[in-house]
């Protein structure tokens, strides 16, 4: 999906990795040589400078003033949203605050509790096989165990933990289950919602070392709800009389000081259909570049609930996501904050703190 990142020194000298640099976070280090889990932002200083970094949110409060250069209002008739492009950069549209605070908690629910759940394929798979009800342990303080004991025979057979058990090499269970003198290889299901900072993936499967769409591994349709709104919001990037078909979608989720860099997203038949990208959870800096790495990139916020639609000449551009911030007021999500307030929701609360989700939909054919 990713276009392969340029390599050793040349790519160090574009335009497109020195804004990288510029807005990234970096970990200083600790006093014992090991990085600290807080940064700080190239440049030093409080928050960085951040003064080049478009926000559309404060053109859209602004009204009907006049608008930076080379930014336009981009309203198609029939779509009831405020739309922004710029006149440089033909085929992407912002869509600032396109979810309401609701609609935003939903999806971060759906991301973390249905989206991993197989035949969906996850960064997790791999290595674990697949894992049922991730969320579920991890609200429940479980632990992912082998399911293979020293004896060799499987653990749920011995410990008759059956109705945990899944198929493939691991199984969920209470940290008492596991026998005294017993060092199975293991991991809390906490610490496994912690290591989705990649990616699952809906729909169609992509498969990463081949970098194409495998129809033959099983999967299930996009979610109905999660296609209706991605066709809805597609409107404005859509040819005239055309509607958006979603078949496939990549949720990335990233933690604190995680990055996502300069790549674009080639691997579609038809490129006049939008990449339908959902931002959820902490704010970020988004770098939207040119067709090639020496074009010097424009950054811009994105917020919870924003929408970014990359259409046709877009879909060549190289873009990324340098940097998230998760330092106190930075994060923009005090509305999240207030929606899940309910003890069932206090992991996801905790984990949305400093974490962000990205939804991409897209139609492969």
């Amino acid at each position: 999906m990713y276009a392969e990142t340029e390599p050793g020194a040349a790519a160090e000298r574009t335009a497109f990795r020195r804004a990288e640099k510029q807005y990234k976070l970096y970990k200083p280090p600790s006093r014992k040589g090991r990085s600290n889990s807080r940064g700080k932002p190239a440049g030093g200083g409080g928050g960085g400078d951040l003064s080049a970094v478009v926000d559309f949110h404060a053109l859209l409060a602004a009204g009907g003033g006049e608008l930076p250069a080379g930014i336009r209002r981009c309203d198609r008739a029939g779509f009831h949203l405020p739309v922004f492009c710029f006149l440089d950069r033909p085929g992407f549209y912002f869509i600032p605050g396109a979810l309401s605070t609701e609609e935003q908690c939903y999806w971060i629910r759906e991301s973390l509790k249905t989206f991993p759940q197989p035949p969906n394929r996850t960064n997790l798979t791999a290595t674990y096989g697949p894992i049922f009800d991730l969320l579920i342990a991890a609200k429940n303080q479980k632990i992912l165990v082998e399911v293979e004991s020293s004896s060799g025979k499987p653990r749920d057979e011995q410990n008759n933990v059956g109705e945990n058990a899944h198929p493939g090499k691991f199984n969920f269970v209470d940290g008492s289950e596991i026998q005294k003198g017993e060092r199975p290889k293991s991991t809390t299901a906490a610490a496994l919602v912690r290591k989705l900072r990649r990616w699952s993936t809906l729909g169609l499967q992509f498969d990463w070392s081949k970098r194409n769409y495998d129809v033959s591994l099983p999967h299930n349709k996009i979610p109905d709800d999660l296609a209706a709104l991605a066709k809805k919001m597609a409107v404005p990037a859509m040819p005239f009389g055309e509607e958006f078909a979603a078949e496939a979608a990549i949720v990335n989720y990233y933690g604190p000081s995680d990055m996502l860099g300069g790549h674009v997203d080639d691997m579609e038949a038809d490129w006049t259909k939008p990449i339908v990208s959902i931002s959820l959870g902490c704010k970020c800096i988004f770098l939207l570049g040119g067709k090639t790495r020496d074009e010097a990139p424009t950054p811009m916020f994105l917020r919870s609930g924003d929408i970014v639609l990359m259409a046709g000449e877009a879909r060549e551009r190289f873009h990324g996501v340098p940097r998230i911030f998760t330092e106190g007021d930075q994060q923009d999500i005090s509305g999240l904050v207030s929606e899940l307030s309910d003890d069932d929701d206090r992991f996801i609360l905790d984990y949305i703190h400093n974490s962000r989700i990205n939804i991409n939909i897209r139609q492969v054919y």
